[in-house]
């Protein structure tokens, strides 16, 4: 095998990489906290470094990418997420006490969290650094190895992301690997300790069905369609406003990003008016070469989601442009979707994309029906001031996480625990959870020289039927 990471490997190289990163992580044993700090810190001053380089990998892979969006919406994230792991990551490695029965109590009992060995990263297209290097990071303030599979779709994003990690580890530490399909297959049925995905719900069966095989644990990061509930009578200037962002940043092309609308039927047009307003005071002027207009990422999504618009048309929703599209640049301009029925393919399919639909209710029992009718979805948003509404649409529905007056910052709380539940997703990670996620409760006991346990073996008698009378009360 050669001495750096492969810029481009092919299915029979993984496990040889594999097995590397293994024997060096049995032969090292687990980094203590300074030196998971340390790399910790370097590999943030490289992303830094390269910060021009990340935006302009970015903007080449799109076509068309915000260079401040990117870096709001990729690196702040990141660099967010290092700092506070290296923070917290010493608390979390502390053995913790555990109970003893007051039976034992002559002994002692602890947790540690023990490195798991070697952990598969394989990320999306959409956010392509940050979430290939927020796992990572995780996976490092755990003590693991790791080996890295980004997207194919965003190539030199990929290359940028091989190019940080060689500056900054040892093959034997860290490895990315790029590839088409075939190799991600590959990947996926190699016998990692864990393996963490972010993708599309189809995918990531295929994923959790390979890793199966291997008996691999998976956190898995999905999508799904994330609804925006909006009560009735809730300022539609704010709501409007604050959808909008969520639904334009990077174009749609985010998992967590609000999929649809439920709104009382009387609040239709208001929301409409509002809403064409916000996106206008967001994007003024033409989508097609803004700075602050992210593009879809190839032409046959672009495709897609224009095919999604013209269906919803033809079964009878009334589409509003928010401007004109570019079909040289794949930029597909913000478009709202009234009069919207479940039957319309733009319900059936996650949209990632900028076309919000919009359906009403009468009474809010509905929109919790609605929501509960279909797959959990990865995020739910609600918008309202009624606390005991609001409470019981919370306590009725389940899905991953929650923004309560605002859409999507709730995967930039590092305490909060990032995940889908359902066709969502599977497990969490984010700060605490992502170090418990890769990690193992190792727990020991260490035994006194007297406990109850030396009077319960063999011989038995009468003093071990009190003993054991007595336990069992």
């Amino acid at each position: 095998m050669p001495d750096t990471p492969l810029a481009h490997a092919t299915s029979p190289d993984l496990p040889g990489i594999l097995a590397r990163q293994r024997a060096a992580f049995m032969q090292d044993g687990p980094p203590g906290a300074a030196r998971r700090r340390a790399d910790l810190r370097r590999l943030k001053a490289e992303i830094l470094r390269r910060r021009g380089d990340i935006v302009r990998a970015l903007n080449t892979d799109f076509g068309q990418r915000s260079e401040r969006e990117s870096a709001i919406v990729e690196l702040i994230p990141l660099v967010q997420s290092i700092n506070y792991l290296t923070c917290y990551l010493g608390h979390w490695m502390k053995p913790k006490r555990r109970h003893v029965s007051a039976y034992f109590q002559c002994g002692g009992a602890w947790v540690v969290r023990q490195p798991i060995g070697v952990v598969g990263i394989i990320a999306p297209w959409n956010y392509p650094l940050s979430l290939a290097l927020v796992p990572l990071a995780t996976a490092i303030a755990a003590g693991n190895r790791a080996m890295i599979k980004p997207s194919e779709l965003t190539p030199a994003t990929a290359a940028l992301i091989g190019e940080i990690v060689r500056a900054v580890f040892p093959p034997e530490q860290v490895a990315v690997v790029t590839g088409d399909a075939e190799l991600g297959a590959a990947f996926s049925a190699l016998p990692f300790d864990h393996i963490l995905f972010t993708g599309s719900t189809a995918v990531g069966r295929k994923v959790a069905a390979a890793a199966a095989r291997n008996l691999t644990p998976v956190t898995l990061e999905l999508g799904g369609k994330s609804p925006v509930v909006i009560e009735p009578g809730f300022p539609m200037e704010r709501a409007a406003d604050r959808v909008a962002y969520g639904k334009l940043t990077n174009a749609g092309q985010t998992c967590i990003a609000p999929d649809y609308v439920l709104l009382h039927e009387a609040d239709e047009d208001a929301f409409a008016r509002a809403y064409r307003q916000a996106v206008e005071r967001l994007h003024p002027g033409d989508y097609a070469g803004s700075p602050d207009y992210t593009a879809i990422l190839n032409q046959h999504h672009y495709e897609r989601l224009r095919g999604l618009i013209r269906d919803a048309e033809e079964h009878g929703a009334r589409v509003i442009r928010l401007g004109a599209d570019s079909d040289t640049g794949h930029v597909l301009a913000p478009a709202l979707v009234l009069g919207t029925t479940p039957e319309m393919a733009i319900m059936r399919e996650e949209i990632f994309g900028p076309v919000l639909p919009v359906l009403t209710y009468r009474n809010p029992d509905e929109a919790i029906a609605f929501i509960n009718a279909r797959p959990r979805p990865l995020a739910l948003y609600y918008f309202g001031d009624r606390r005991a509404q609001r409470d019981r649409l919370l306590e009725r529905t389940v899905s991953g996480n929650v923004t309560i007056n605002g859409t999507l910052l709730h995967y930039a709380q590092d305490d909060l625990p990032f995940g889908g539940v359902g066709d969502s997703g599977i497990g969490a990670y984010h700060g605490r959870e992502g170090f418990m996620a890769l990690t193992h409760p190792r727990g020991i006991y260490r035994q006194g020289r007297i406990n109850a346990a030396t009077l319960l073996q063999p011989p038995f008698g009468k003093l071990t039927d009190i003993i054991t009378n007595f336990i069992l009360r």
